[in-house]
């Protein structure tokens, strides 16, 4: 259940990262409010991964999730760069974190 809660937490993190483009400085108040929360969220959520996860672990997962659905939104969403070598290095996240995964 941990890990599960832990992916959620990611995907919040990824939320409040791509909604932080969106404020624009934090002047649009919805996407603003709606930033705010999903941060809120994703530390809630690690915070409750963390009781049975080991620290590294969780904090590697949980920043890798949102490192490569933000990269990979970046790509959909604004037309950043996917070249051979970007997604090379988002697939080097994802074996990371899935080694993470099967050595906790």
């Amino acid at each position: 259940m941990a890990w599960l809660i832990l992916l959620a937490a990611g995907l919040f993190e990824i939320g409040w990262a791509v909604g932080l483009k969106q404020t624009e400085g934090f002047t649009r108040p919805l996407p603003s409010v709606l930033t705010v929360l999903a941060m809120i969220a994703s530390f809630w959520l690690l915070s409750l991964a963390l009781r049975t996860l080991p620290l590294g672990t969780a904090y590697a997962v949980w920043t890798g999730v949102g490192t490569v659905g933000t990269a990979l939104l970046g790509i959909l969403l604004f037309g950043e760069p996917a070249d051979a070598l970007r997604l090379a290095c988002i697939g080097l996240i994802v074996a990371g974190i899935l080694g993470l995964k099967l050595a906790a």
